[in-house]
């Protein structure tokens, strides 16, 4: 059988979520894309709405940095630490994350006007989750790496 690849489970994780992240940031990008050409991207349920203060909004913000935040650190502890227990965890976060992006798949559809150029990137980004999800199933099913205490007493 020949091998596509010979890099390492944690190594493909790493570029995973870096890409993961990168296309978040484009998604965010492509949405203030009409700023540029004077086009208000302000989403109004209301005409007589009032424009959302920083109060209103704090949540979202601080929703908006969990969320990168957590993939910067699955990067770092993914770099560092290879116990079952963060394997497992780290597992479980992929799920997390895919699911988060099926939903926001979802919900894109449902804006009026739909953007397309969107929901291309969000069913890419989907797919980046799934082969994440599939590597970090990989890499929590092998045993570590490291030798253990036992093995260098003896």
């Amino acid at each position: 059988m020949t091998k596509i690849n010979t890099i390492n489970h944690r190594e493909k994780i790493i570029v995973l979520w870096t890409v993961f992240l990168l296309g978040t940031l484009f998604h965010t990008q492509l949405a203030l894309m009409p700023l540029f050409h004077g086009i208000d991207v302000a989403m109004m349920g209301h005409h007589h709405q009032e424009i959302a203060i920083i109060a209103e909004i704090t949540p979202i913000l601080w929703g908006m940095l969990l969320f990168f935040m957590l993939p910067m650190l699955a990067i770092v502890a993914t770099a560092f630490y290879e116990f079952k227990r963060y394997r497992t965890f780290h597992f479980g976060l992929t799920i997390v994350y895919t699911v988060l992006n099926l939903l926001h798949a979802i919900a894109d559809l449902l804006v009026t006007p739909i953007a397309w150029y969107q929901i291309v990137l969000m069913v890419f980004l989907l797919f980046i989750g799934i082969l994440l999800n599939i590597v970090s199933y990989q890499w929590m099913q092998i045993g570590s790496r490291r030798p253990s205490i036992r093995a260098l007493v003896e």
